[in-house]
């Protein structure tokens, strides 16, 4: 560790000092979060070798599931905390002691490609518990992204890098493992204003709604189309990897309504996964949209409600909300609004 480099703890501690009557539960909280996850990516690290299970892939999901539980439980700072991993809300255990905050997660997202030894991560976000004297229920758990008081991500890949905010901008921080410590790397990260790189599964191609292909046929238009500039596509299916990519290079990411997921109303999780990553990107620049409202203004029904997510560099963002407003509106270019535009495809 290199002379007056700065701790994760130093980091929680110097941003408690500055919020009055901060009691440190806080604190304390992200400090087990931190400890669970170098535990996780350890484990992550070790592949193949932590598990005689032929699904390494699922195996590390429940032992990433069980650290984050565990880690959180014994320490006092939650009323409750949900899983993506869980079907419901996991009370305090009458013996443990009962806090003020909610913690929920994905622990282990993008874990599908373990097996290929890509990169996967841990998602989380913590609230505020309306009542901590007694145990939480799962409407406690349905706050609209816009009431989280924090929200992080842990990247396991080369190295180990969180990305947190507590509403105050997003810091990054890397794992020095001679010293088992997150070491803070990158100060006040912010998303790219403009990007010419869109990130969306291109095989959904034929399932997308109008706005859509209108905003990526402009794109792979390049110089010559009405973007005026050639764009690359990306696509990893790993939401960690994605978002990281956003904060350093900015651009898009979308995984929008489409045909395939119109009925449960989208692909990924509002409460684990779309609300932290909305919140980082917001803290760093940037805007999050279902394409329809703003991400953090959602209001949730249940624990996995999904939800379409677009998200990136604010004037790409905007852009694609004025595409889907558009549409709505029937104002979109004429060509867009034909029945041809649904059956042609972009890669023709």
């Amino acid at each position: 560790m290199q002379d007056g480099a700065i701790t994760l703890t130093q980091f929680i501690a110097e941003e408690q000092r500055r919020v009055p009557g901060a009691t440190g539960e806080l604190s304390s909280l992200l400090n087990s979060i931190a400890t669970a996850c170098k535990v996780i990516g350890n484990a992550v690290a070790k592949g193949g070798l932590s598990s005689s299970d032929e699904d390494v892939c699922k195996h590390l999901e429940s032992v990433a599931n069980g650290v984050m539980v565990h880690s959180s439980l014994w320490a006092g700072q939650i009323a409750g905390l949900a899983s993506e991993d869980e079907e419901g809300i996991t009370p305090i255990p009458s013996h443990l002691p009962r806090g003020r905050y909610l913690l929920v997660f994905d622990p282990l997202n993008g874990s599908g490609n373990l097996d290929i030894n890509f990169m996967a991560g841990t998602i989380f976000s913590i609230l505020r518990a309306p009542d901590s004297a007694r145990e939480a229920v799962m409407e406690d758990f349905l706050q609209p992204g816009a009431e989280q008081v924090c929200a992080g991500m842990v990247q396991y890949g080369a190295s180990t890098r969180m990305v947190l905010t507590l509403g105050n901008g997003v810091n990054g921080f890397t794992l020095d493992r001679d010293i088992g410590e997150f070491i803070l790397t990158q100060r006040s990260i912010t998303v790219p204003a403009e990007a010419s790189t869109f990130a969306i599964n291109a095989s959904n191609e034929r399932f997308w709604e109008p706005p859509v292909k209108r905003y990526v046929e402009e794109c792979l238009a390049g110089k010559t189309g009405p973007r005026g500039r050639d764009f690359g596509m990306r696509w990893v299916a790993s939401l960690v990897a994605e978002t990281y990519r956003v904060l350093m290079r900015g651009g898009l990411f979308l995984y929008p309504l489409d045909e395939k997921t119109r009925d449960q109303g989208g692909r990924l999780g509002l409460l684990y996964e779309a609300n932290p990553i909305s919140f980082i990107i917001e803290q760093a620049g940037g805007a999050a949209t279902t394409g329809r409202q703003r991400v953090m203004d959602v209001k949730p029904k249940e624990l996995h409600q999904p939800v379409p997510f677009i998200f990136g560099s604010k004037v790409e963002v905007e852009r694609i909300a004025r595409y889907h407003q558009e549409y709505r509106d029937g104002t979109e270019p004429e060509a867009f609004a034909q029945p041809l535009f649904s059956s042609r495809s972009l890669f023709r």
